[in-house]
Parts: C-alpha cells; sequence; structure tokens
C-alpha cells in the first residue's frame, strides 16, 4: 500500500517566522505533537514539536510571543514521498524515532502520515508495532 492512500491531506503548519506561542496554540487546538515549517512556497524545512517550544524556548527563559519558530525548530526532517510503500514510512519513523512524517513531493508538502494511520491498516498492524517499538526502545534505554 502506497503512503498516498493513507496520509492526511488537511495539514496545519508555521513557517520559521511565526511565534513559538502560536505554534503551541496551533499544536493545543489540533491536539497534535508536532507542527510542520514550511516556507512561503511550502518547502519543509523543519519541524517544530511541544517538546522543542518547552525545552528550546520556555525552559530557556525565553517568551515564546517573541521567539520565532526558526530558532527553536528542528532542521533535520524525515519525510516520505507520497508514491512510497507504508512499511518504508514505519521503518523511517522506527529509525527516526518520530510519530509522524510531512509527506513531501519536490521538497513541498502535501500530507502528513502517522503511525495511527498505518496501525489503523489491519494487514499493516506489525509495521506499526514495530515501529513504535523503535521509537520506545530508545526511550527506555536513557
Amino acid at each position: 500500500m502506497k503512503i498516498s492512500e493513507i496520509m492526511s491531506t488537511s495539514t496545519v503548519s508555521v513557517t520559521t517566522e511565526e511565534s513559538a506561542a502560536l505554534a503551541a496554540r496551533l499544536l493545543s487546538r489540533h491536539n497534535i505533537g508536532s507542527l510542520p515549517v514550511c516556507d512561503e512556497d511550502g518547502r519543509v524545512r523543519g519541524v517544530v514539536t511541544d517538546r522543542d517550544i518547552v525545552i528550546r524556548c520556555v525552559a530557556a527563559g525565553d517568551d515564546p510571543e517573541n521567539t520565532p519558530v526558526g530558532d527553536i525548530m528542528t532542521g533535520s526532517v524525515i519525510s516520505v514521498n507520497p508514491g512510497e510503500d507504508v512499511e518504508r514510512a514505519a521503518e523511517l519513523m522506527g529509525k527516526g524515532q518520530v510519530r509522524r512524517l510531512p509527506v513531501t513531493e519536490g521538497g513541498k508538502l502535501v500530507g502528513i502520515v502517522s503511525l495511527g494511520d498505518i496501525a489503523k491498516l489491519s494487514s499493516r498492524g506489525m509495521e506499526a508495532a514495530r515501529a513504535l517499538g523503535e521509537i520506545s526502545r530508545n526511550i527506555r534505554e536513557r
């Protein structure tokens, strides 16, 4: 099965110039843990997570209203193409220890695929379990 068959095409993103406070409000409003960070033409430049906001902004004593997302985002982004197999996404999630992957075409954001999307596929349950095991393994090892 291809990523395009299970990905969500309704995505929420922020730009590098927008504030950490706005990112936090979007994360809360949409009940998600990460947002793609895109430039004006939709190219993915990074990802900002709730943890990035807490650790790199709030705990550092910076004002979230005046801290640009570009200052706290994770710049190295793992993404998948809509034509890739679901198994590849699960593998990348496990290796990268992430639960969501931006789906890009030509570098531009076209969707998001989550571990939950993969887990919903009854025949793909093992891939999701394996990816979650990889994600959780390093949490236990720390």
